[in-house]
């Protein structure tokens, strides 16, 4: 197994929180205008590009 730098970690951390669902309560807060997470991603299928 690799070690992870505290740098790709960090990056792994933000993008991690980036793809989590958008909360129920802030589509219902903003009147739907935010409908879905721009930056979900299906971890099976699309991989992270860290460099």
């Amino acid at each position: 197994m690799s070690r992870k730098t505290r740098e790709k970690k960090m990056r792994l951390g933000a993008n991690l929180k980036r793809s989590r669902r958008l909360p129920p309560l802030a589509s219902i807060r903003t009147h739907r205008r935010l409908q879905m997470n721009l930056f979900k991603r299906d971890w099976r299928r699309t991989k992270l590009k860290l460099k």
